[in-house]
């Protein structure tokens, strides 16, 4: 109950960590709604939870964290439906298709344009809603971050693999806990909370070798489970956090030490 009634919006709502978090909301009987850009899938995921939790407490909206218009169009949809909303949570990561090359690969439009579609879709995203939180009289906004932008990639755990760190994520992903942190010392006083999670790695059938190698940088588990992060998302959106404000809180099993 400790979520009880509270409408919580969930960019990326469809993805691998947005279904999880808007489980998470809907079990302790708040209001989840499912804000992602693909439309098919959106509302695929909004049926699929629906039935597997027997709620009707989820919600689909469909959102480009980059158009104003349609955050309006968000916002103003949402209003009209419940009349409140309780909190946001950043989740969504846009991205081009040349996202995740080397470095020494990466063009100077690509990284301008990746930086652009995900750090400032996050700015964008918070200061419409932050707008619409300050003339409500309270809001909350939950920014999902990563480890690699409170510490430098740990390049030697991907070697003789595919993978990679892309510039781009850890730009914007330490870039993002700065901003969360500025906007919360810049709300002060308008009863909105700003704070943010940095996961360390999910689980998503990484390679064996290199799930080894991320494994010896941890001290219990290694990659994290999706599920894993629940506990401090739920949280930072109840009122048990209600004066934790401007805050990055990591889940990482160590890996960051």
């Amino acid at each position: 109950m400790i979520l009880k009634d509270m409408v919580i919006v969930i960019t990326g709502g469809a993805g691998l960590l947005g279904k999880e978090f808007a489980k998470t909301v809907v079990e302790h009987m708040g209001i989840a709604v499912i804000a992602d850009i693909n439309k098919d899938i959106g509302n695929r995921v909004k049926e699929e939870l629906s039935k597997e939790l027997d709620s009707e407490n989820i919600d689909f909206v469909e959102l480009d964290i980059t158009s104003k218009a349609s955050l309006e169009q968000c916002i103003t949809y949402l209003n009209n439906k419940y009349g409140k909303i309780d909190a946001l949570v950043n989740n969504a990561y846009p991205r081009n298709k040349d996202y995740g090359k080397h470095f020494f690969n990466v063009e100077y439009a690509s990284f301008c344009e990746n930086t652009n579609l995900n750090l400032g879709g996050y700015f964008l995203t918070s200061q419409q809603f932050a707008l619409y939180f300050q003339k409500q009289g309270h809001g909350n906004i939950v920014n999902i971050s990563s480890i690699y932008g409170v510490i430098a990639p740990r390049f030697e755990i991907y070697q003789d693999t595919p993978m990679t760190v892309p510039v781009e994520y850890a730009v914007i992903k330490s870039g993002l806990l700065h901003l969360t942190k500025y906007m919360a010392k810049y709300f002060k006083g308008a009863n909105i909370r700003v704070n943010a999670i940095s996961p360390g790695g999910i689980f998503d059938n990484q390679a064996d070798p290199f799930l080894e190698k991320y494994q010896e940088k941890c001290l219990t588990k290694g990659m994290l489970d999706k599920s894993d992060l629940r506990g401090t998302l739920l949280y930072l959106l109840s009122d048990m956090s209600r004066y934790v404000n401007g805050q990055n809180i990591i889940v990482d099993d160590g890996f960051s030490l």
